[in-house]
């Protein structure tokens, strides 16, 4: 398994786009991996026969085998490592190897390492170690039960535990997993079948109660349809729950009024120079940033890490996910710079070609939903940076005139700064904030 971005602990198999045992050149793109940032082709680095080692949705840590590149007469150097079983009528048998199935289970499993807490992938070992009873022999009947063919039960260490700690006969439960595989969901799912089944026979003699209006057999929620989150999925909920356990945040608000700013981009785009507003946005932050280097540091470590270079990070909502791709030296761009990289940046998020170089870096996010209509919101702090930029709608209102004593209507757009209190304090926070208020009310020297 490549390390394809700084941060990838682990990768899952999306797609491999070689069959088995098909030749190769270096160059060729060789398999699609998902990891914690996006989507990409792997290449391989060499010519030769591949000999795929795993199977398509399999996850396995940086540096676990999932492929061999074999040279002419070349046989594979050791057994299948989970992908085998793959090409064999039926499956493994039960005397199949303990490790080339514990090595099949735990790289299935460490795409569930999100429920264990830390998502880091499963020891290779994993499987191996499920199979030991922890107690009695009842254990044992779950962890190994046969099918009725007579084969092993194919299921994730993870899943193996739950139905031992549940009390579920695997071998009467059905996978959803690649190729068949059982998994938590599927575990769980059983179990609550299991245990709607005594409470029936323990009512039996009871006249039934009347089921609420509405309600499906199933309960008052109806059928639950349980999805597997993506890999991406899994480590947004894994940040996040990461940031809101350890950041002390906090926020600060204000408006800008932004009249003259839809002005000038009005100009600008009678001009063949299109910017939106959240590209003035990202440069105001970039050159506020300049000037407070605490909002473009980070707490890591007990001590305050201050960044050379302002790289905002732009979040993109793409297919079911939440990407932010990078910016670089936005404080030295102009405006009109910032935005062609923007739209090139979302297009690829769009197209799922954007690559992990390209998420990486960022010192500060701006997070806009203003196209939506939301006219505020609070966005939760990225761990590793020590603030972001929640930006609305611009909402016109009318407000006190500056000559007089008439109103006047004004476009004005709700900001909302999100802190890490390690690093940024209040007035610290607001001094950032407001300077980045008045460059927006300034909008022509965002121009250069």
């Amino acid at each position: 398994m490549p390390r394809l971005s700084d941060s990838m602990e682990e990768g899952t198999i999306v797609r491999w786009l070689v069959d088995d045992g098909g030749e190769v050149a270096r160059g060729d793109e060789i398999a699609e991996i998902e990891t914690d940032k996006a989507t990409m082709t792997f290449e391989a680095d060499a010519a030769g026969r591949l000999h795929r080692l795993a199977l398509e949705g399999e996850t396995l840590a940086v540096g676990a085998p999932i492929a061999e590149l074999l040279g002419e007469g070349e046989e594979p150097s050791g057994g299948d490592s989970g992908a085998g079983a793959e090409g064999s009528a039926g499956g493994a048998d039960a005397q199949e190897p303990a490790s080339a199935a514990a090595e099949g289970d735990a790289a299935e499993d460490s795409g569930e390492a999100a429920d264990g807490g830390d998502g880091a992938a499963a020891p290779s070992g994993g499987g191996e170690t499920e199979r030991v009873p922890a107690s009695g022999g009842a254990a044992t009947a779950v962890a190994e039960a046969p099918t009725k063919a007579g084969q092993r039960v194919k299921a994730s260490p993870l899943a193996r535990r739950i139905a031992r700690e549940r009390g579920v006969e695997l071998a009467g439960v059905e996978g959803s997993g690649p190729n068949g595989r059982i998994v938590k969901a599927d575990v769980e799912a059983a179990a609550e079948r299991g245990a709607a089944a005594p409470a029936a026979a323990n009512g039996a003699g009871a006249p039934a109660a009347a089921a609420p209006s509405g309600e499906a057999a199933g309960g008052a929620k109806g059928a639950v349809e349980v999805v597997e989150p993506t890999r991406i999925q899994q480590v947004i909920a894994r940040r996040m729950s990461e940031s809101k356990a350890t950041i002390p945040d906090f926020q600060v608000r204000t408006e800008a009024d932004v009249t003259e700013l839809l002005e000038l981009r009005r100009t600008l785009k009678e001009h063949d120079r299109n910017a939106s507003v959240n590209d003035f946005v990202v440069k105001a932050c970039a050159l506020a940033l300049r000037e407070h280097p605490k909002a473009n540091g980070a707490f890591a470590d007990g001590k305050f890490q201050l960044h050379e270079r302002v790289n905002v990070g732009v979040a993109v909502a793409g297919e079911g996910t939440l990407v932010v791709p990078t910016v670089f030296d936005a404080d030295r761009k102009p405006v009109t710079e910032i935005a062609a990289e923007t739209r090139a940046l979302a297009g690829k998020v769009r197209d799922n070609a954007i690559t992990p170089p390209e998420l990486a870096g960022g010192t500060f996010t701006v997070s806009n939903l203003g196209m939506y209509g939301i006219t505020s919101f609070t966005a939760v702090v990225n761990p590793g940076q020590a603030a972001i930029l929640a930006v609305g709608a611009a909402v016109k209102r009318a407000v006190p005139a500056e000559e007089g004593d008439g109103f006047a209507f004004r476009s004005l757009m709700d900001l909302s700064l999100s802190c890490d209190h390690r690093i940024l304090y209040g007035a610290e926070a607001a001094e950032f904030l407001a300077r980045v208020r008045e460059l927006l009310e300034s909008p022509w020297s965002l121009i250069s």
